[in-house]
């Protein structure tokens, strides 16, 4: 394989030496959530009963007879308040019936009903072509300004498009520049929904954090259903105390590992990466879908650091070698700190494995170790370009960047949560469909702009922006542009696949999904690296799981 010389030429000694070690700041969670009474779980009970009796009524608003335009707005309501895992068949059921029903629909509605049904049915995976929104521009081919709510409407029906859809480029693009110029005229409420917008799309926001600001935002809205708040604010907190207390049980394994004080180099971030596993999956019967995500980040994280941050390389070849081997017995061939990792990965392994006999899917762990191991590769691969200042060819960087992205592991350890999952779907997986490839890929650009200040260390490690610089004879800046432009399109193809995945079930496909979610609020807006600076990410956590909502 060519490789692509930074520096000059390095020598045998290099094997040996220890890359820069970063200090992490430590977790500012403490004991937060290490403790769940009994009367967290009284309210829990009366809000999961006060939720039963309001979701009949609502589900009635659903099923009567109205309008298409109504039925959108109250469809996207409930999406908005977070409530659409309450009233799933329904949903759908009323989507097949606008989009078969309704033929003239899309023809002669409105910007704003065009764009909202447009947005919804891409969303639940439904082929609808982009052709609907010729008739809003001209003969020069661009869109021309109409009200605020239909802009913003088409502004967040052009963030489902798929590459190569023009029109919805430009509509994205016309569509910002508007809401940013008018932005600050606008009355409280559509001035929060437009703020709220242009940080983040809502399809690329996550379903519980965007609810709990969207609560706020409807709250003050005059025509409002007051039903729908109601039932949309004891499910909020209904979910905050089912995750306070899946957190409570994590932060005492987690505490008994004791790693922070046995990886001082490593991030102690447990509560960021149950974080992860909220983003990927909020609704109540997916508690090992959220726990097996938490510890997936965990691993991943320690193993990142762990190669990254303290390892040689003839270290790291060694522990790669005895990962692929999967043997205990070799342990004491490690050093220390490696022992310690070590015995922290097959340890939550067997757990999985516990877990994945008794949901009948022990088939799954075979793959669990595979992508563990995996993982292990990719890094020892990464630590040997950067340590010996050897860069590859970018798309050979870029082809090891989705095993490092870490959505193979992250998907295997989700596995005994996911009652439509088979064997069929991990030898789906190990073909490493578009699907995950897209959504791996957003993870690392944005990863890769977000942490390179962090990971050169002051400039003493390279990066992959130093070899995208090298290889193609640019700046860093445009280094950085380049990898926002590759995220983008990551984005369109990643949206393209939620629809033409059908073949694979919703509760799988999700997650390819919100794990591109979950990146976006990790490390866009110029946010750095929202995992390894807990303080970025602190009010998220504070709002999601901290303060409960006022009823």
């Amino acid at each position: 394989m060519a490789t692509y010389s930074i520096m000059a030429e390095t020598s045998s000694c290099v094997r040996e030496l220890r890359p820069p070690v970063t200090t992490h700041v430590p977790s500012i969670w403490g004991d937060t959530f290490s403790n769940y009474s009994s009367l967290e779980n009284q309210e829990l009970e009366k809000y999961k009963e006060a939720i039963e009796e309001l979701k009949k009524e609502a589900r009635d608003m659903l099923t009567e007879k109205t309008t298409p335009i109504n039925q959108l707005i109250l469809i996207d309501t409930i999406e908005r308040l977070g409530l659409a895992y309450l009233f799933e068949t329904e949903i759908e059921h009323k989507l097949q019936q606008i989009k078969h029903n309704n033929n003239d629909l899309f023809h002669q509605s409105d910007l704003f009903t065009t764009s909202l049904g447009f947005r919804l049915l891409r969303q639940h995976r439904h082929h609808i072509s982009c052709d609907v929104f010729n008739k809003f521009v001209n003969k020069d081919g661009m869109f021309e300004e109409g009200d605020v709510e239909g802009m913003l409407s088409l502004y967040e029906a052009a963030h489902v498009r798929f590459r190569n859809e023009k029109i919805l480029q430009e509509a994205a693009d016309f569509t910002r520049r508007y809401l940013k110029r008018n932005e600050a005229e606008l009355e409280s409420g559509l001035k929060d929904r437009v703020k709220r917008a242009l940080e983040r799309p809502l399809h690329r926001d996550r379903s519980i954090f965007y609810a709990r600001i969207y609560i706020s935002i409807y709250e003050t809205d005059p025509s409002r259903n007051e039903l729908v708040l109601k039932l949309a604010k004891f499910n909020f907190n209904y979910l905050q105390k089912i995750h306070r207390k899946e957190l409570s049980q994590l932060s005492r394994w987690w505490n008994e590992l004791d790693l922070k004080s046995k990886l001082p180099y490593a991030r102690d971030r447990l509560v960021e990466a149950y974080v992860w596993g909220v983003g990927y999956h909020h609704e109540p019967q997916y508690s090992f879908v959220r726990i097996g995500i938490a510890k997936a980040v965990l691993i991943a994280g320690v193993m990142d650091d762990m190669y990254d941050n303290y390892s040689t390389i003839n270290e790291a070849q060694l522990f790669t070698q005895i990962l692929d081997r999967w043997n205990m017995d070799e342990v004491d061939r490690l050093p220390e700190h490696m022992k310690t990792v070590y015995h922290f990965i097959l340890s939550t392994c067997e757990d999985y494995e516990r877990d994945a006999l008794k949901f009948g899917q022990a088939f799954a762990t075979p793959y669990l170790k595979e992508t563990v191991q995996q993982l292990g590769r990719a890094y020892n691969q990464e630590l040997n370009w950067f340590m010996e200042r050897q860069m590859p060819p970018f798309e050979d960087y870029v082809k090891n960047s989705e095993i490092t992205s870490a959505i193979y592991m992250m998907f295997a350890f989700t596995i005994p949560g996911l009652k439509s999952l088979s064997q069929e779907t991990i030898d789906w997986m190990k073909s490493e469909p578009e699907i995950a490839i897209s959504s791996g890929l957003t993870g690392r650009y944005l990863n890769d702009i977000g942490s390179h200040e962090r990971e050169s260390k002051g400039g003493q490690m390279l990066t992959v922006v130093d070899c995208y610089m090298k290889q193609h004879g640019v700046t860093k800046q445009e280094a950085l542009s380049k990898f926002a432009q590759l995220y983008e399109e990551e984005w369109m193809d990643l949206n393209k696949e939620w629809v033409e995945t059908s073949f694979v079930s919703t509760e799988i496909a999700i997650q390819f999904l919100n794990h591109a979610r979950m990146i976006d609020a990790n490390y866009s807006n110029n946010n750095g690296d929202g995992y390894t600076d807990p303080q970025k990410g602190k009010s998220n956590v504070v709002a999601l799981l901290i303060d409960p909502i006022l009823i």
